[in-house]
């Protein structure tokens, strides 16, 4: 998300084809005095960052530990436009001079083929990062309900390699800062951790084959269970499921075994191959050795962006108490809080956009944020200003929250990439 400077012409069609071309100078300043020294400026994620008693250390420390292998003097290369954002990815990730231990350095291209004139010190990589995984879901290679998505083999997808590729790109993101994919079924992740085998009728979206194993796990009587067993056999022959049962309690070993089958055994190929991706920087290795810390990051959470998280997240930057400056900056604090609440009721932006538009990111990513997102102010625009390199949003000293809420709307929808995640 690029930072944005605003005109002082009315948001008609010319100013807003102006406005997304202008942006805001990138400052990297040197000032130690907002870092936490105890979190090393790092703000971290809440839900990944409990320390349960059987591993003594947060996802957070865990994830900073593998970052460390990081080579900051190398770099790969990533030219992305956003309308195909897999397609690059996949190009820079097959590109044989690619290491996995360099950084990343990301160019977006706007639709016209015009480079955006912008260095990628962390906001462009953080945005390509939730760009793909955004995306990634939706790949053939995975089947099952929306948050609790399996791999599936797929023939074009083992000739791309996309198994290897897409693990590969999940360890990468979640140690370069980025996000976890957020949507992977426990059952796989159990799997892949070396856990015990768990799943329900529920994780089969094929509606026939998830119809008949309701059917038989919901069977009321022994002679229904049998009568049930013998119309589905080709089904359950397949699986080398299909038995002579004595017991009601058989049908439940029954639709486990078909689960086991369909979700891990007919897929254990490609999801070996999806393993070798993950072990990319030793991601693999950390989440088998800590799977109550690190499993969470790649499953669905139901931890939602909300008003108090984002207002808590973004620290704002005031001038001296008693100034006039402080004064002005206290009345635009009250209509960002209202803001945020705007946006979480449905308003034109979203809190994910808003924090998309300010970070590169839709959520707190599980490595933590550094640095620690941060709220500015000008006199200077009429419009905010996003510095995603530096997880800093500049907000307009405005004396009307209509005109406050118009512009912050105006601008938010009108940056590079709006709309994308």
């Amino acid at each position: 998300m690029s930072p944005l400077e605003g005109t002082s012409q009315a948001p008609d069609q010319t100013s807003s084809r102006t406005y997304t071309q202008l942006y805001a100078p990138i400052l990297i300043e040197d000032d130690d005095d907002d870092v936490d020294d105890e979190a090393g400026g790092v703000f971290a994620v809440p839900s990944h960052n409990e320390r349960p008693e059987d591993s003594g250390i947060s996802a957070v420390e865990l994830i900073r530990e593998l970052a460390v292998g990081i080579d900051h003097t190398i770099v790969n290369r990533f030219n992305i436009t956003r309308s195909n954002v897999w397609d690059g990815a996949m190009r820079g990730l097959k590109r044989s001079t690619f290491q996995d231990k360099a950084d990343f350095y990301v160019k977006f291209s706007d639709d016209a083929g015009l480079f955006e004139d912008s260095i990628d010190t962390g906001g462009p990589k953080r945005e390509f990062l939730s760009l793909v995984m955004n995306h990634l879901p939706s790949r053939p290679i995975f089947d099952g309900p929306p948050q609790h998505r399996y791999l599936i083999y797929n023939a074009q997808a083992i000739k791309d390699d996309e198994y290897f590729l897409a693990g590969k790109f999940i360890s990468l993101s979640v140690i370069h800062g980025g996000p976890g994919p957020n949507f992977l079924s426990k059952t796989l992740v159990r799997y892949i951790v070396g856990e015990q085998f768990s799943a329900s009728v529920q994780d089969i979206t094929e509606r026939e084959i998830g119809g008949a194993l309701s059917e038989i796990e919901s069977a009321g009587s022994l002679e229904r269970l049998q009568d049930l067993l013998v119309v589905h056999s080709s089904m359950l022959q397949m699986a080398g499921c299909f038995k002579r049962v004595q017991h009601m309690e058989e049908r439940h070993v029954i639709v486990s075994e078909y689960l086991k089958w369909y979700i891990i055994q007919r897929n254990c190929s490609v999801i070996d191959r999806f393993k070798e991706g993950l072990a990319s920087l030793n991601f693999l290795e950390a989440l088998c050795q800590h799977p109550t810390v690190m499993a969470p990051i790649l499953q669905h959470t139901t931890t939602a962006l909300s008003p108090t998280i984002i207002e808590q997240l973004f620290t704002p930057n005031l001038s001296t108490y008693g100034s006039n400056r402080r004064t002005e900056e206290n009345l635009v604090l009250a209509f960002w809080a209202d803001y945020l609440l705007d946006c979480e009721e449905k308003g034109p932006v979203s809190l994910m956009e808003l924090m998309m538009f300010g970070t590169g990111l839709t959520a707190i990513p599980p490595g933590g944020m550094f640095p620690r997102p941060s709220i500015t102010f000008t006199s200077g625009s009429r419009y905010p200003l996003a510095h995603t390199c530096g997880n800093t949003i500049t907000i307009p000293l405005l004396a009307n929250y209509t005109v406050f809420k118009e512009n912050m709307d105006f601008g938010v929808q009108n940056s590079p990439g709006f709309g994308c995640p």
